[in-house]
């Protein structure tokens, strides 16, 4: 894979040279079935020079059409990579039926492409030794700033083996990222590279910059006192058969009090079954009950599991609070929000406080059906990568 040259880090402080600011990534949301739609990108992205422009929605023309036509007009030194999504974070926050593009301009980002493919016969040895050769040919510069960008495909469920094949292959490497599928309804994503689509396959994306980078993460779930032992379950299909050798649903009333006809996707966004790991709790989310009466999860699920019910918090005022701690504001936050989330905000009447959120932050990006953050694949949490200027610019 040929890949671009480093830009010239900006400035050279022992030599006396004032360090000058990075170019600045940007971001722009269009409707979906708007006719100029590569139009409107391209007056945007066009200026920026980009190394990188990535696309998340469901384009009426089709992403990878979208893709091709955007990569003949920006040029081959601009990779355009894309999937579908269950819902889309613009400039204004959240927003549906739209397609939201991010340029990485190449006077201070450099990019390279890994594609993973067969995500769900998970052939281990083969993404290893892809990546590894991946990481040698791109030659990272030590004196910027590098992370990871991970487009899974949610239908496959395999992105606990994905996460923790890609920490094995690089560690250290901060490394953010969603599962793609398309709507709510959890229909096939298209994952796209330079207007081809790639089907059946994780998409890895390794970003070197002269800015300031910093991961951002955040659930809004506390755990209770509630627990409850996985006694039988499907790892494969991620269902969890019995809780506390109930069936499973019948159990999950159970702890929650709400009865086994009321539970619906709503219900399950609000109490989120928490699987510790270290000190950690992380959200293992329900995404439907079975006909049989099992739970079918967006994350990985084993025998023997022990389960905590989780009480919601403010899902607003965390996040919030997680953004200042930021060293300072950034320029973009390239983020994974899961839908979930987006559906318990709905149901409080608290979309429009978020979304006035998103935006102060500037953040763009998509809704999942599972996030990546820190070598583990997490559900109902708000994951991200913040792009700041450097210290001193």
């Amino acid at each position: 894979m040929k890949q671009v040259q480093p830009a010239p880090w900006p400035g050279d402080l022992r030599q006396g040279a004032a360090r000058t600011a990075p170019a600045a990534p940007a971001f722009l949301s269009v409707p979906a079935a708007a006719p100029d739609l590569v139009a409107q990108i391209l007056s945007r992205m066009a200026p920026l020079d980009p190394a990188l422009v990535l696309l998340f929605g469901s384009p009426a023309k089709g992403m990878a059409q979208v893709g091709a036509e955007l990569r003949h007009a920006l040029g081959a030194g601009c990779r355009v990579v894309g999937c579908a999504s269950a819902g889309e974070i613009g400039p204004q926050g959240y927003c549906n039926e739209s397609v939201v593009a991010l340029g990485l301009p190449s006077a201070s980002f450099r990019v390279g492409i890994c594609v993973l493919r067969d995500q769900a016969q998970i052939p281990v040895s083969d993404w290893m030794a892809t990546l590894r050769r991946f990481h040698a040919d791109f030659a990272p510069d030590p004196r910027r700033s590098g992370f990871g960008i991970l487009l899974a495909d949610a239908l496959a469920r395999q992105e606990d083996v994905l996460v923790a094949t890609l920490d094995a292959a690089m560690p250290g490497l901060p490394v953010v990222g969603g599962s793609a599928a398309e709507g709510i309804e959890f229909l096939p994503t298209c994952q796209m590279v330079d207007g081809r689509a790639q089907v059946g396959a994780a998409l890895f994306l390794m970003v070197e910059t002269d800015l300031a980078v910093a991961e951002v993460s955040f659930a809004h779930f506390h755990p209770t006192d509630r627990r409850a032992v996985v006694t039988a379950a499907d790892a494969h299909n991620r269902v969890i058969w019995e809780l506390n050798a109930e069936p499973a649903a019948q159990e999950y009333a159970r702890l929650t009090g709400i009865p086994l006809e009321q539970l619906t996707a709503t219900e399950f966004a609000r109490h989120p079954l928490l699987l510790r790991t270290g000190r950690r709790h992380h959200v293992r989310a329900i995404r439907a009950m079975t006909p049989d009466g099992g739970l079918q999860l967006l994350s990985g699920i084993e025998a023997g599991n022990i389960l905590t019910l989780g009480r919601a918090i403010d899902m607003t005022r965390g996040f919030a609070d997680a953004m200042d701690a930021l060293p300072r504001a950034p320029l973009m936050v390239l983020g994974f929000d899961c839908i979930l989330r987006r559906l318990a905000l709905e149901r409080a009447g608290m979309t429009a406080q978020m979304s006035a959120l998103l935006a102060r932050y500037r953040v763009a990006g998509f809704n999942t059906f599972g996030e990546q953050c820190s070598g583990m694949h997490v559900n109902q949490t708000f994951v991200g990568m913040a792009l700041m200027p450097p210290e001193g610019a």
